[in-house]
């Protein structure tokens, strides 16, 4: 008799159902149940402040209500998954993300009013408040993607060029920006050129070992086929990511967080949003076969 293969999703379901929060909910009907768009939207604007930008905690480590750079890419990123960028959105975000910005064009992760919150250790104790790759590069290359614009995506591609120029060495956090940069930013003949040149760089932060989550895994630096990155891992290397990457779902459906435990609420989030992201790998992998329904895009998926 032959054995029935449950697909991750089956019990990937369960775990959301009984733990994830409300706008998670609705990214996993989009995703992986054929489910509307709007509601994602809509719970994703609970999050947005009056300047534009993004706090209450839509970052799971960062549990304040202050807009804060970091909470600008997650929210950039949901958006990027429900197809074109909102232009109701985008003005505010843009004014937010010029408003914080410094003089060379980037964006620090946080802003040093995180220390009066509720955030990680690791966020409440950051001194350097500086420009960074990560999350200016991140959300630079979404703006790019979705051909959106402005003169502050002008600047910030510009510090973007200047510091990857600059670069000798490149830190795990900074990677999955560096590559996500690299991957949709208009000038396709630079890009080329500097990954030919970045790529020893990049393949020493990757952790090449599978089922060894510590620091970036070739599939968060090339998380599809067709990306940029993924010539640079051989195709017996990322099967072998993904078999270890399906084999990581725990007992309960979901997948583990992939930060320490700080607080159980932002422990529990952290946990969601691995499970999405696991899924959504497996899904672009191939590894989900008609387990999850085509999505038929419609006018209010725009």
């Amino acid at each position: 008799m032959t054995e029935t293969m449950i697909s991750p999703v089956e019990p990937a379901e369960h775990y959301i159902a009984r733990n994830a929060r409300l706008i998670d909910r609705y990214r996993f009907a989009y995703l992986f149940q054929n489910g509307p768009a709007e509601p994602v939207r809509a719970a994703l604007d609970t999050y947005r402040n009056v300047d534009g930008g993004y706090g209450n905690a839509l970052e799971p480590d960062l549990r304040g209500h202050a807009s804060q750079p970091l909470a600008a890419a997650t929210a950039l990123s949901v958006l990027d998954e429900l197809g074109p960028l909102p232009r109701d959105v985008l003005p505010g975000l843009l004014r937010y993300l010029t408003s914080v910005s410094r003089p060379d064009g980037g964006l620090p992760p946080v802003l040093p009013g995180v220390r009066h919150s509720d955030a990680a250790p690791w966020w409440r104790e950051l001194t350097d408040h500086s420009s960074a790759l990560d999350p200016t590069a991140f959300i630079v290359a979404l703006l790019h993607k979705h051909h959106a614009p402005s003169r502050w995506r002008d600047h910030a591609t510009a510090f973007c060029w200047t510091r990857i120029a600059a670069l000798r060495w490149i830190r795990p956090e900074q990677a999955v920006a560096v590559c996500t940069f690299l991957e949709h930013v208009s000038d396709r003949e630079r890009a080329q050129t500097e990954l030919r040149r970045l790529a020893p760089m990049l393949l020493r932060t990757v952790t090449m070992t599978p089922g060894t989550f510590r620091g970036p895994t070739p599939l968060d630096l090339a998380p599809t086929p067709r990306h940029i990155i993924r010539p640079l891992f051989a195709d017996t290397l990322i099967r072998a990511h993904l078999d270890a990457l399906q084999a990581a779902q725990a007992l309960d459906g979901g997948w583990p967080a992939e930060h320490i435990a700080w607080c159980p609420g932002a422990h529990a989030a952290q946990r969601d949003l691995a499970t999405l992201r696991a899924l959504t790998a497996l899904r672009d992998n191939g590894r989900l076969g008609g387990s999850t329904p085509v999505r038929q895009r419609t006018p209010a998926d725009a």
